[in-house]
């Protein structure tokens, strides 16, 4: 794996470089010399992050109606009648 530094001048002038540069490894792109983004490929950032899929995602899942959810009912006041006096 390789680490590739870039200015954010220097990204904005070649973000084609930064794209190419990112499948060997992360990309740094710092602002003024300190490091405040890094550029990801989407398989790296899915294999980082487990591959969690979004709520869309498991929505959107064939056989979702299938699955039971009973949520546990709220018991006590949930709201109080405004005092408008």
């Amino acid at each position: 794996m390789t680490i590739t530094t870039l200015s954010s001048r220097d990204f904005n002038r070649d973000a084609s470089r930064a794209k190419k540069a990112a499948t060997n490894g992360p990309v740094f792109i710092t602002d003024r010399g300190r490091p405040s983004h890094v550029l990801l490929t989407i398989e790296e950032y899915q294999r980082i992050t487990g591959s969690q899929a979004s709520i869309v995602e498991l929505l959107a899942m064939p056989g979702v109606a299938d699955i039971e959810f009973e949520p546990p009912r709220v018991s006590g006041g949930l709201y109080r009648p405004a005092d408008l006096s």
